[in-house]
């Protein structure tokens, strides 16, 4: 059932975010990347640069086990923001590829990471998580592509719940997606990175009332916060490619990492989408 929560944006901010960037705004903010967004350039499987992957073998690295580098192929643009992204419990980095090139596309590097041994749970993903950050910025093949200011995590599961332990470990990272999070831990009072809950309607492993909207509700309502739960879904729907889920998570990624407020309009005010059962937001957004 279709209950969404909206924090309407004043009518004078909605219509300056529908205003194209300058050319000044452009000098202003270093980080944007791409073409100006539309709602189809979201939703799309591919978005504007070209992809190139490497493999990280587990005996290559230390404090996690490996993974996959997603990133944009070229460098005419500059440097990318950079997002790590954790599998769930039992799971490996296949169960999370799709969203490898899929984010790379739109202009960030991504590494979707193996974990030390499938059983891992929240507080060691989120070690590993920032682990994985750690080798992409300092000596992985692409460190020079990243810039090591602009690092997110995301993660599904009980990589979710490392996506928070991450974040709360590590202020400085600039956003943290939590998918279909599981974590004992509920309260997350302390931590300040811009945060972006997704939840499913129908979880039954990590189900939204003893999960995600706890742990959206903890988050102080001053961090820049937001909880979206996905009509009918269940535990499982960030394993196979889900066009809502990545287009606000790119959205998502894109206003806090690369600071590109031409995101802004499809997070706030709350999107009016039927495969969204429920959305929240500290919205407008500073």
């Amino acid at each position: 059932m279709r209950s969404t929560t909206r924090i309407l944006c004043g009518l004078a901010t909605v219509a300056a975010l529908t205003v194209a960037p300058t050319a000044a705004y452009a000098a202003e903010n270093p980080y944007e990347r791409g073409p100006d967004p539309t709602e189809s350039s979201i939703e799309a499987t591919r978005g504007s640069f070209a992809v190139s992957q490497t493999s990280v073998s587990s005996l290559a690295v230390t404090g996690f086990g490996g993974g996959t580098i997603y990133y944009p192929t070229s460098t005419a643009q500059g440097t990318f923001g950079a997002v790590a992204i954790s599998p769930g419990f039992t799971a490996t980095q296949s169960s999370i590829a799709w969203m490898g090139p899929r984010l790379a596309s739109q202009g960030f590097v991504v590494f979707t990471i193996d974990t030390n041994t499938i059983y891992d749970q929240p507080d060691s993903r989120g070690d590993q998580l920032l682990a994985a950050l750690d080798y992409l910025t300092q000596r992985s093949t692409v460190r020079s592509r990243v810039d090591t200011t602009r690092l997110a995590v995301a993660g599904h599961s009980m990589g979710g719940g490392g996506s928070l332990e991450a974040a709360q470990d590590r202020p400085s990272l600039q956003a943290a997606v939590p998918l279909a999070a599981w974590n004992t831990q509920k309260s997350w009072s302390t931590l300040r990175v811009p945060t972006f809950v997704i939840g499913g309607e129908s979880d039954s492993v990590a189900p939204v009332a003893s999960h995600s909207i706890p742990f959206y509700t903890s988050i102080p309502a001053s961090s820049e916060k937001a909880y979206m739960e996905l009509d009918n879904a269940s535990h499982f729907f960030p394993n196979t490619a889900n066009t809502t889920m990545a287009k606000y998570t790119i959205s998502w990624l894109k206003r806090f990492v690369d600071n590109d407020t031409r995101y802004e309009q499809f997070l706030c005010p709350a999107p009016d989408d039927r495969t969204i059962s429920d959305y929240r937001d500290t919205c407008p957004h500073a």
